[in-house]
């Protein structure tokens, strides 16, 4: 025999449903209504000659209180982090256009293997040189450009230095000094590139820089053209 929450007798048949219906909540996650059913069973099968401390009755009622309070809480923060993401994915489609920095210029360098990079010119080039770096800013390579239009522009390096001799696989950092149509200098790097468009995936907000695209979040600066 069995006794429901409200203190009915359950038949063999309610009794099977309610276990199967049970298995359905593996957690065994109780809830405020769970809560307050037992405390009402509780206080209709309390011994009439030793009725329950009401101190406990305002303690348990204080408990539910409290499981009310998390509970709204936890719906209240959820619907607010919605809120934000959201807010952030406007945020993305407002920086289309704009120039942003992800706060590196590194390239890898893999045995056997070329290492393509782009770098961003805001303006016409007349000519330049894209730069090798080692970590210690020694310049490596010097690969000269000629006249590039504005824009995004793809580069390849077959790993060697200067003297043609293969350098060992690892990180070295690229940028470019160049000369303007205006005959001023400038210079770019690898980095630096105009946010081109924004996707959203699985709950992320992605800019597209260049060819690629990058998580938003790792975006270190962004500034107007």
């Amino acid at each position: 025999m069995a006794i429901d929450a409200y203190g009915n007798t359950l038949s063999s048949t309610a009794t099977t449903a309610t276990t199967s219906s049970s298995t359905t909540n593996p957690n065994s996650v109780l809830g405020k209504d769970d809560f307050l059913k037992l405390l009402l069973l509780e206080l209709k099968y309390q011994d009439p000659t030793a009725p329950m401390d009401s101190e406990k009755i305002l303690s348990q009622t204080s408990q539910l209180a409290t499981l009310e309070s998390a509970e709204n809480t936890n719906k209240a923060l959820a619907e607010l982090a919605a809120s934000l993401a959201s807010s952030a994915q406007y945020a993305g489609i407002a920086a289309i256009g704009k120039i942003a920095d992800t706060g590196s210029n590194a390239i890898t360098l893999t045995d056997g293997e070329t290492s393509d990079f782009e770098i961003y010119f805001p303006s016409d080039v007349t000519s330049g040189n894209v730069n090798i770096i080692d970590v210690n800013g020694k310049v490596l390579k010097t690969m000269p450009i000629g006249a590039t239009s504005s824009g995004v522009a793809q580069y390849s390096w077959d790993g060697t230095d200067d003297t043609g001799a293969k350098l060992k696989e690892g990180t070295y950092y690229a940028e470019s000094t160049y000369t303007k149509t205006d005959g001023t200098s400038a210079t770019s790097r690898v980095g630096l590139y105009p946010i081109e468009s924004i996707k959203f995936d699985s709950g992320k907000t992605y800019a597209k820089l260049g060819s690629s695209y990058i998580d938003f979040s790792t975006i270190k600066e962004i500034t107007a053209q």
